[in-house]
């Protein structure tokens, strides 16, 4: 386990994005595509915040954290336009969803601590 809740969770979320895009894959190719846009954005969350930790300065840590949230916002939008064109249930997703909101709400908190205090 890392010492960051939200490089621990969004590990976990990028699993469950793995093995989610394996199952939409051969469900033709408009399902191909989001899986593939998929897969990118939603491991992306968890490896810039993995990369966060070890930010150069707050500034660093910071605009990795804002990479991670602009990725979760990706990922939102790929898993909505996945139900959307029926790609997917709303139930096969929900707890992606759910995550992603999370992990957008905790990475926003950070980001905003780090602006008010010293260190991060």
């Amino acid at each position: 386990m890392s010492e960051s809740m939200i490089c621990d969770r969004s590990f976990e979320f990028a699993v469950r994005i793995i093995e989610l895009t394996e199952r939409m894959w051969n469900r033709g190719p408009g399902a191909r595509h989001v899986a593939s846009q998929l897969i990118k954005c939603g491991t992306s969350i968890g490896a810039n915040a993995e990369e966060a930790q070890e930010g150069q300065s707050k500034a660093d840590f910071r605009a990795k954290y804002n990479i991670s949230r602009k990725e979760a916002r990706e990922t939102r939008f790929w898993l909505r336009l996945a139900i959307r064109t029926a790609a997917v249930t709303a139930v096969e997703v929900k707890w992606e969803l759910d995550e992603v909101g999370r992990l957008s709400a905790m990475l926003r908190s950070a980001v905003l601590m780090t602006r008010r205090s010293g260190s991060r």
